[in-house]
């Protein structure tokens, strides 16, 4: 007699159950505002016939970030997924108040990011966080979580992780963007969240709020699916042509005065200490000052506003062991990426 093969159970999200080999969209409900005004997060759920990793991939955490909610686009109309293994949970628009009100914050002005892990009967912020965190990151093995600048501000793309967890290092590896950073956790974010029901988890920053930024689109749907073929979950290598390497660390240099600022270097820029990144005037043009670098790196972000407050973050500037090596890789990612892009898609990166 010959025995049937094993199939998959079934995943169930939200009440709803997807069947091995099936891919649908499941709407979890959302705390309301009206009871004339239901409201629903969409997810999409791939569950494949073979086992694998559960992978879940989450944008608009704040909801005026919006690079990832076209990454998680393009992901889902890839090829590779007819072949997949394990399950893909991905969530294009978490906070879906602030996404409709093109802000950040919910309603109750409220971080979605230092809500985590949320409660059943507290804020609204607090109940989307517990919504998440039960229906979502406690289902998954693995999480990339997609994210831009915030407060007029624009990133360079790298990865956010706890690289002293070996498998997470290796997915930061994989994601491919030239810089990583083993950044601290932040109370109450979905990342210390996960790392807490051990979800291996990636933050990748990349761009900055309300546009789109074609380079840092193409990247992040690179990196998604090279983390997926390092997880096994689609077939091939993650395809690299640059070094990864890890900051030692990272920091932001301030206004020394209010004023004008007049910003002198491009993002992925190497700079040495000492260099003058800006320099700031006066509404009437007078009693320059200079926004001078007190360490070597490269730039990895930037305020986009020229009128600042003396003590505002103007530069992020990540460090590294041999920061030429960084800008070389910086280079070659440049390279690959912006091929077929018109010089509006990826803005102040010193690139042509």
């Amino acid at each position: 007699m010959t025995k049937s093969k094993s199939v998959r159970p079934s995943f169930v999200l939200a009440g709803h159950e997807v069947e091995a080999g099936e891919r649908t969209h499941v709407n979890v409900p959302l705390p309301s505002q009206s009871s004339y005004m239901p409201i629903s997060m969409p997810v999409h759920v791939v569950h494949a016939k073979r086992d694998g990793p559960t992978l879940f991939l989450s944008a608009a955490v704040h909801g005026d970030e919006i690079n990832g909610i076209e990454i998680i686009r393009q992901v889902m109309a890839h090829s590779a997924l007819n072949r997949m293994r394990g399950t893909l949970i991905a969530v294009p628009i978490v906070n879906v108040y602030g996404f409709t009100t093109h802000t950040r914050y919910l309603p109750d002005r409220r971080d979605l990011n230092r809500s985590f892990p949320g409660s059943q009967h507290g804020s609204l912020a607090s109940r989307l966080a517990y919504v998440f965190a039960s229906e979502i990151i406690d289902r998954c093995t693995h999480g990339i979580d997609l994210h831009t600048g915030a407060n007029h501000r624009t990133n360079h793309p790298h990865i956010r992780a706890n690289l002293d967890d070996q498998e997470t290092e290796i997915m930061a590896r994989a994601f491919g963007t030239p810089v990583m950073i083993n950044a601290n956790m932040r109370d109450g974010s979905l990342r210390q969240y996960a790392a807490e029901k051990n979800v291996k988890t990636l933050l990748y920053e990349a761009g900055e709020a309300l546009r789109f930024n074609s380079l840092a689109i193409r990247a992040g749907v690179r990196g998604v699916l090279n983390v997926m073929r390092v997880l096994d979950m689609i077939g091939g290598k993650p395809s690299l042509d640059h070094s990864v390497i890890k900051a030692s660390e990272s920091q932001w240099v301030r206004a020394p005065k209010n004023g004008l600022l007049r910003v002198e270097v491009h993002q992925g820029t190497r700079i040495e200490k000492g260099d003058t990144l800006g320099t700031i005037s006066d509404a009437i043009g007078k009693h320059d000052a200079s926004v001078i670098s007190p360490v070597t790196g490269i730039v990895i972000g930037r305020t986009n506003l020229p009128v600042v407050n003396e003590g505002d973050a103007l530069f992020h500037i990540a460090r590294f062991n041999d920061s030429a090596k960084v800008e070389s890789a910086i280079e070659t990612f440049h390279s690959t990426h912006i091929e077929g892009l018109g010089p509006g898609d990826y803005p102040d990166l010193g690139v042509v």
